[in-house]
This record gives C-alpha cells, sequence and structure tokens, in this order.
C-alpha cells in the first residue's frame, strides 16, 4: 500500500495537509468497509492510485472552482478526495449526494475526521439537484449512472453556469452514442491520468435535441 500511495502522488501531487487528511480519509474507508460495501474489495490494496487519483485529477481541469456538487457519493470518490484538497480553499465546500443512508452516515463521518469543506445530502439526485440554493462551480459523478442520465441531472446546473466533469470508463463512446440521442452536447474527452481505460467527460453546455434534429452532438 505503500508503493501505492507513493505511486499516487507522483500522478496527482498534494500538500503535505491534504495528504493527511486523505491518510485519515482512507484508514475510516478500510474501517467502514468491514460492515458496509464502500468499494469493491479487490480495489482495496489500490486505493490511492484507482481512486484517489483519479478523484484528485478533476481539479486540474477546473482549478479556479470552489463550490462542487458530487452525484452520488457512495464511499466518497470524488467528493470526499475533493473536499479534502479543497480544505485550505476560503470559500471552498463540497455538495455530497447519497441515497443510501448507510453511505451517507460514512460521508459525514469522513468530513468530520478530516475537517474538510463540505455537506452531506442524503437525497436521491434528481431530487436534489434543483434546491442547492448558491451557484455551483462543478458537478461531477463517478460509477453511478449512464452518462445520458448524467446529463439529466446534470443539466440545471449547467444551465446555470456549472461545468460538469464527468468520470468514466471504457465505455465511454457507446455512452457518448446514446446521450447524444438525447442531449446536444460538444462534449471534451480527457484520458484519465491513472492509465487504463479510464476517461474523463467534460460538458459546459447542455441542451435537450429536438427529436427533430439530426445533428448530433460531436466530441474532441
Amino acid at each position: 500500500m505503500i508503493s501505492d500511495k507513493m505511486a499516487a502522488l507522483r500522478l496527482t501531487p498534494v500538500s503535505r495537509e491534504t495528504e493527511s487528511r486523505l491518510d485519515r480519509y482512507l484508514d475510516l474507508l478500510r474501517t467502514w468497509q468491514a460492515k458496509t460495501n464502500l468499494v469493491a474489495p479487490s480495489t482495496l490494496p489500490h486505493l490511492w492510485t484507482r481512486h484517489v487519483s483519479d478523484s484528485l485529477q478533476l481539479l486540474t481541469l477546473a482549478p479556479s472552482s470552489k463550490s462542487w456538487m458530487d452525484l452520488g457519493s457512495g464511499g466518497g470518490f470524488p467528493g470526499v478526495v475533493l473536499a479534502c484538497a479543497l480544505a485550505e480553499t476560503s470559500g471552498a465546500m463540497v455538495h455530497l449526494v447519497e441515497r443510501n443512508a448507510k453511505k451517507a452516515a460514512f460521508l459525514r463521518e469522513a468530513l468530520r475526521v478530516t475537517s474538510a469543506p463540505g455537506v452531506v445530502h442524503l437525497d436521491d439526485i434528481r431530487d436534489i439537484v434543483d434546491r442547492i440554493p448558491e451557484p455551483i462551480d462543478c458537478v461531477t459523478a463517478r460509477a453511478v449512472a449512464p452518462l445520458n442520465q448524467l446529463i439529466g441531472f446534470a443539466e440545471p446546473m449547467v444551465r446555470r453556469g456549472a461545468r460538469a466533469l464527468f468520470l468514466k470508463g471504457q465505455d465511454v463512446e457507446a455512452e457518448l452514442t446514446a446521450a447524444t440521442k438525447c442531449w446536444n452536447i460538444m462534449p471534451r474527452l480527457h484520458s484519465s491520468v491513472t492509465g487504463g481505460q479510464g476517461w474523463i467527460v467534460e460538458l459546459d453546455g447542455i441542451e435537450r435535441r429536438d427529436p427533430s434534429d439530426k445533428h448530433h452532438g460531436t466530441h474532441t
């Protein structure tokens, strides 16, 4: 696990304070994992490279963003990781949306032990996106739902000026093809710094497509 952490910090360097917060977070996750399934058990030896670095890389795409919303936070990736990294940023806040009560309880405890700036919303994603009063700079999601559905969740926030950053896997092309049947989008694809077949789908404009419109979105 030490080598995994070192490899991750080479990919996505952080301050000592952030590293300490992430250590406390992962210690808590390992403890809770025994009773609540927060991550795939096979990834436990590689928490830093598989989950932490994967989450931290989003900050390089939105370095000035302070207000974040993470949809379906689950075990806290990327939401808690982002909150830990933003703890020294004045005015930063991460909204964590999770409908599972046990996972939401874990997320609250993770924010407490790390003193990270965040709030947990125990709610369905579709019910919360219109109820956050303050503007959201960036909306994220990882391993939650198909892209077509995520775009629908994020559309109200993107319409108000947010940027969407969705972590996706090897099926991203198929998901984009399906999404453009319903949405006019111009996505930007970023290859994950963690290697493998991971991608980040970046969107800063979303419009529901007119069924009579034959022009589908393209990506770069």
